[in-house]
């Protein structure tokens, strides 16, 4: 399990921040001469070179997205010139995309980041600047809630590229883009005129992802250890009945896939940070807010504390718990995570996404009143970033294009891609790791300052 350290602060990691965007300007510089936008979008590094995958459109947001984080730290102008061009430029596309489900990664990556800013008093408020950005995020919203399956009785979920039949744990963190649209006043224009809330939307995805995706240890099946996520859950559209647990990038349906677990923590947390601004009479009819951040509490305790007992000591996980050759590592949970061992890869982007989780989840709950348990989780989730933002994760040889190492992506017909002289992945970068290494980095930037770190979702203008 990971070994919290309780003394550590975000002043401590500051060094280490600084020189993760020292070295990050260098790899978005190195990755913009040399990509060709005609290839398609970079999704993971091989022998240190970015390299698209045709299937997949989803890091766009994320290659764009960093550079605005890049200009967000170190007020690098040039920085914002590149971000803000190429959401500009290339983005647009994403905004209307009616069959995928990350919408709230690629467009609140650039024009989220970007209208928050503006509002932070970062860039100029240009209302047709403002607008435009608005917009986008209007249009993305409803674009992402249109991918509806409806089960009934006020349960259903913003299906997976995989098909209607597909719940995704992914999707909690698109739910972002349905946030932000439903603050800037928009809706889901259905048939017959139909309004159609995004907020509500975002709620019974929400729930229908914690009824199916997420164990509780109440007995629901062999496998329910509370905190365990199933990455897809699978239904029988005839009659909107739960078939099975599925996997599409995990070990198997029984067991967690580590990234998908983070992307609940993530998301969960991230939505309790939302839904304690808004007001109880914008919640659907028959929903107390108070029930629903209670729902929502619970679902990220349970997760955080998986993520707390089934990762290795330094917080950076093998990239699913059941993996088959973790049996021939010995009490791998006790010590810290090889990513150069014979057996199983370790993957970094799920730690970076689940610090981030645990620390947002800490902070909300030391607002709230319940300091003991929040600063639990903010230690674990700075002792996760003092580990993943540093040797061997950080790349430090300024020839690679990646900032992050040994993040993995796993498709059902296997790897995509092990290293010569390697039995498995390890020594490569992903896009989506990369962007959540900086956005990792800034929150605790942000928390050394004594500053509110950054959300998602439209704070008041400073």
């Amino acid at each position: 399990m990971i070994q919290i350290d309780a003394s550590i602060t975000p002043k401590e990691l500051l060094p280490l921040v600084t020189h993760l965007f020292s070295l990050s300007a260098k790899k978005i510089h190195l990755l913009q001469r040399s990509w060709n936008p005609h290839h398609g979008t970079p999704v993971f590094t091989v022998n240190g070179v970015y390299t698209s995958r045709g299937w997949t459109e989803w890091t766009q947001g994320f290659q764009f997205g960093s550079a605005i984080l890049q200009f967000d730290a170190t007020d690098d102008q040039e920085m914002l010139t590149t971000g803000r061009a190429a959401t500009v430029d290339l983005m647009a596309s994403h905004v209307s995309h009616v069959g995928v489900h990350d919408h709230g990664f690629n467009n609140i990556s650039t024009y989220g980041n970007l209208l928050r800013l503006m509002r932070e008093g970062r860039l100029p408020d240009d209302p047709w600047e403002r607008a435009f950005y608005e917009l986008a995020l209007k249009v993305s919203g409803a674009v992402q809630a249109s991918r509806w399956t409806d089960l009934g009785n006020g349960e259903g979920y913003i299906y997976s590229f995989n098909g209607p039949h597909s719940l995704f744990a992914d999707t909690v963190r698109s739910l972002r883009v349905l946030a932000v649209a439903h603050q800037l006043g928009h809706v889901l224009m259905g048939e017959k005129d139909r309004r159609i809330s995004l907020l509500e939307r975002l709620i019974a995805h929400a729930y229908t992802t914690a009824r199916y995706n997420v164990y509780f240890g109440e007995g629901r099946d062999a496998y329910d250890c509370r905190g365990r996520v199933a990455h897809e859950s699978i239904f029988n559209l005839n009659d909107g009945s739960y078939r099975c647990p599925s996997s599409q990038q995990g070990y198997s349906p029984f067991s967690t896939w580590t990234r998908g677990l983070a992307w609940i923590l993530c998301g969960f947390a991230e939505q309790l940070e939302f839904l304690a601004t808004v007001p109880e009479g914008d919640l659907p009819r028959g929903k107390k807010k108070a029930e629903v951040l209670s729902s929502f509490l619970t679902t990220a305790e349970a997760v955080a504390e998986f993520t707390i007992d089934q990762t290795p000591a330094d917080g950076i996980p093998y990239w699913d718990t059941a993996a088959p050759g973790l049996a021939r590592m010995g009490d791998y949970l006790s010590r810290p995570a090889d990513p150069f061992n014979d057996y199983e890869p370790v993957d970094s982007s799920a730690a970076l996404i689940a610090a981030q989780g645990l620390l947002r989840l800490g902070l909300y709950l030391n607002g709230r009143g319940k300091e003991k348990q929040g600063r639990r989780y903010i230690q674990a989730g700075l002792t996760v970033a003092k580990n993943v933002l540093a040797e061997p994760y950080l790349s430090l040889d300024e020839s690679h294009q990646g900032l992050i190492l040994h993040s993995v992506y796993h498709r059902p017909n296997g790897w995509d891609h092990v290293p010569a002289g390697k039995k498995i992945p390890c020594g490569e970068s992903t896009m989506w790791g990369d962007y959540h290494a900086r956005e990792l980095a800034l929150m605790v930037m942000r928390m050394a300052e004594g500053k509110t770190v950054p959300h998602f979702f439209l704070t008041p203008r400073q």
